[in-house]
């Protein structure tokens, strides 16, 4: 098969708009010139409205996982305490990173698939008053739960001096979250998801507060020593070699996103989710996620009449339909679908149909086209209330 006819509908990375493509073949310019200081001048107070906040968005050159590892050294010493709620495979991430740094951490341990509830971390910062961090997944993508970041945020706040850390790798540009009005110190992102760039940027927003404690923290730190970022920021510039082609393509990104709509961005997503869910509820596909803890930008089903793994080698044989598996103990339990960034509605009702198609290869019982005409009727009656 040709795969420039691929369907990429993982969790990340995701596809490129064509748009994105062309402006990150532009032709190369001097990381330390002018022009560089001027695009940087320009990306960067933009980004702060996807972030909800007010604080500049520090650009790191590296992978999501960077900027998390970054959120751990910059406000933590060996031997803080700290929680971590950990809930799938980057919520154990975060926790790893952590105890990497001799960090005493505390984990939430939760049933992948279920969303950490606000009581939970305010148990455990009363059975560890020493809290220094609360470390949080705001979209765990290995099971398609959005956390309640923004409600913990406010609870910790209340009874607790501890900062509140999140990694929102698959949700930023995908999920509205409001970084300053909640109270979350640092919120942290890359590109290759609902961003829609390929790998290679990171991203991280810091408040007053966490500032504060990153100023005063005498643990030695270089690569991910978040005040040269700022520093240099001020500057137009970042401390160590930009990727030049992401950031022209950010600037594209940012294009698209303002043209569209933040708002409707973020409404788009909602309706894809929805879209996707009901259509596998009409597919007596079994899903991992309640509706309340669902993220808007990926889907876990369970099926209980196959192997998820069958279904993802099907499915990229026959259409190119490339989805997620499960992860360590859930791999062949579940497969992940991504709808986010450069994806439409259109988008779902394809993957839609694609999937009947493999289901009745898999001798799974349903009604046939049920599955599109569920995701047909969410989008009809979306419609219909927007008018």
């Amino acid at each position: 098969m040709n795969r420039e006819w691929d369907l990429l509908h993982t969790p990340g990375p995701t596809p490129i708009p064509p748009s994105v493509d062309r402006a990150m073949i532009q032709p190369m310019i001097g990381h330390r010139g002018q022009k560089c200081k001027d695009l940087i001048n320009r990306i960067t107070p933009r980004l702060k409205s996807i972030f909800g906040t007010s604080q500049d968005v520090l650009l790191l050159t590296g992978s999501g996982t960077s900027a998390l590892e970054a959120a751990v050294v910059n406000t933590t010493k060996p031997g803080d305490e700290v929680i971590a709620v950990v809930a799938g495979s980057f919520g154990a991430r975060f926790a790893q990173i952590c105890e990497s740094y001799e960090l005493n951490v505390h984990r939430i341990e939760l049933e992948w698939g279920n969303a950490v509830q606000v009581s939970q971390v305010e148990e455990a910062l009363k059975a560890h008053p020493e809290t220094k961090a609360v470390f949080l997944t705001h979209c765990e993508t290995s099971t398609g739960v959005m956390h309640p970041v923004e409600e913990v945020a406010k609870s910790v706040n209340k009874i607790s001096d501890a900062l509140v850390l999140v990694d929102g790798v698959s949700s930023i540009g995908g999920a509205r979250i409001e970084m300053d009005q909640s109270g979350i110190d640092l919120l942290v992102t890359g590109s290759q998801k609902a961003m829609m760039l390929p790998a290679g940027l990171a991203f991280a927003a810091v408040s007053d507060r966490a500032w504060e404690v990153i100023n005063d923290n005498d643990r030695p730190r270089f690569y991910l020593d978040l005040r040269t970022y700022k520093k240099k920021l001020g500057d137009g510039q970042t401390p160590f070699t930009p990727a030049l082609s992401l950031l022209f393509g950010l600037e594209e990104v940012l294009n698209l996103i303002e043209e569209e709509g933040l708002d409707e961005v973020f409404e788009r997503h909602q309706l894809m989710k929805n879209m996707t869910r009901e259509a596998c509820k009409a597919l007596n596909l079994p899903l991992l996620v309640d509706d309340e803890s669902a993220s808007t930008t990926v889907t876990s089903i369970q099926p209980a009449t196959f192997n998820a793994e069958q279904f993802r080698k099907l499915a990229n044989e026959e259409f190119g339909l490339m989805v997620a598996g499960g992860q360590n103990h859930m791999k062949g339990e579940i497969f992940r679908i991504g709808h986010m960034g450069y994806c439409r509605p259109a988008n779902v009702l394809q993957y839609v149909s694609i999937l009947e198609v493999i289901l009745k290869r898999l001798n799974h019982d349903f009604k046939p086209g049920a599955g599109v005409v569920a995701a047909q009727e969410v989008y009809l009656n979306h419609t219909r209330e927007g008018k």
